[in-house]
């Protein structure tokens, strides 16, 4: 498994570097190399190497702008990321309001242009007969391009960004921009690809050719990641708890001795197995075991199941109409096994756990989960590694946003 190797930290942001970084910074030094070979060998590699860490400097400095912003939205910053297409910002949440997503958004662009502006003075500065007021207007002229070229407006890209934020605040609906702004992304990305192969066509520029349809194919694959997960969000908000639950538990007599319940169902049963006592014609709450395990031996003919059953009032409840979404963060936040349902009338109408969850997911969505795993879950209480439902429930009231910029030799893209 590919592991990113941390390097630091920049305003308290972690910063690692994917190891496919180095494949791009050989050929962005090898660029530049060669380009400066009118300075002599060891100027001209030596300037390459110089560049190709500057442009890295620029795309990190991108990717700050981005996150700083998010910061001051009270929004965390996981991580920055340098890897073979550029760089991202792991951004865990979405901003409140389509005007802050914007000002998100566009934060990495304006600073790109920022640069381009001050290494254009500076290039001023330096005279002209000097390699670093070269070497200095190259880096303005890959600044601009990194700003125009991140506002192709489709996700990934920083202009997907912002035509998500727009259409957010002309739909009113979060959800819908997300999934128009990816549609963008994925034939944008399609039409790279297709250009990629006609260049290589017409122009036999191989190199080229293949790097902008590798880019193109990011794009698409990132378009879609986006387009799915929200569709995941969606689903997430639509399914209801009592689409998932299940009456996988037993109602016993609440009256009933401690031994008389240890003799009946202890014996016969699994461990996992949830109890509800009830009396009356009412539910009494939920029998725990281990209290039972803690109880003296010597009370269980004494004793009934009322002097250790937790009230329905007492235990993690949700109601019938709870979305999945809100299941999900409870079972995450408080770290339980499986939480209970009420009806509206304050009966227990059932119980769910994190396999309950996605089968019911796998249901709507027509996922591929056999019922071996689904049993999985149930026991170990934790969702597949590529179903991270915990984290894509939290994201629903605050979409996970990142904020990829990638370039290309001499272009950069976000």
């Amino acid at each position: 498994m590919q592991t990113n190797w941390k390097i630091g930290s920049l305003f308290g942001i972690p910063l690692f570097l994917d190891p496919l970084w180095f494949v791009i910074l050989g050929l962005a030094t090898l660029n530049f190399g060669v380009a400066y070979q009118e300075w002599g060998p060891v100027i001209a590699w030596s300037a390459g190497i110089v560049m190709a860490l500057l442009l890295f400097g620029s795309v990190l400095l991108h990717e700050l702008g981005h996150s700083l912003v998010a910061r001051s939205q009270g929004i965390k910053v996981n991580s920055i990321t340098l890897f073979l297409f550029g760089g991202i910002a792991a951004i865990e949440e979405e901003s409140k309001t389509p005007f802050k997503a914007f000002q998100v958004a566009i934060a990495g662009p304006l600073v790109s242009i920022g640069l381009f502006f001050l290494l254009r003075l500076g290039a001023i500065v330096i005279p002209d007969t000097s390699p670093l007021s070269v070497m200095v207007g190259d880096l303005a002229r890959i600044n601009l391009v990194v700003a125009l070229f991140n506002m192709i407006p489709g996700l990934p890209l920083d202009g997907g960004q912002v035509l998500k934020a727009a259409l957010w605040q002309i739909t009113g609906n979060r959800f819908q921009a997300v999934h128009w702004a990816a549609k963008a992304g994925q034939i944008l990305g399609y039409s790279a690809i297709a250009l990629g192969f006609v260049v290589d066509f017409v122009t036999k520029e191989l190199v080229l050719g293949l790097w902008i349809a590798l880019l193109g194919w990011f794009a698409v694959r990132n378009a879609n990641s986006y387009d799915n997960v929200t569709t995941l969000q969606e689903s997430l908000l639509k399914v209801a708890a009592a689409d998932a639950m299940t009456r996988d538990f037993r109602v016993i007599d609440a009256d009933q001795t401690l031994r008389s319940f240890a003799d009946l169902y202890l014996l016969e049963n699994s461990p996992s197995q949830v109890y509800f006592a009830a009396s009356d014609g009412r539910y009494r709450g939920l029998v725990s075991i281990d209290d039972f395990r803690l109880t003296q031996r010597s009370e269980w003919e004494t004793q009934t199941l009322h002097s250790i059953v937790h009230p329905l009032t007492e235990i993690p409840t949700v109601a019938e109409a709870t979305s999945i979404a809100e299941v999900i963060n409870k079972l995450e936040n408080e770290q339980l096994p499986r939480v209970t349902v009420l009806s509206p009338a304050g009966a227990v109408a059932g119980v769910i756990d994190r396999g309950d969850i996605v089968r019911a997911l796998a249901q709507k969505l027509n996922l591929r989960i056999t019922d071996a795993e689904i049993k999985r879950i149930k026991e170990e209480a934790s969702y597949p590694p590529g179903l991270q439902l915990g984290v894509i429930a939290k994201s629903i009231r605050e979409i996970k946003a990142e904020s990829p910029s990638a370039f290309s030799l001499g272009s950069v893209k976000n």
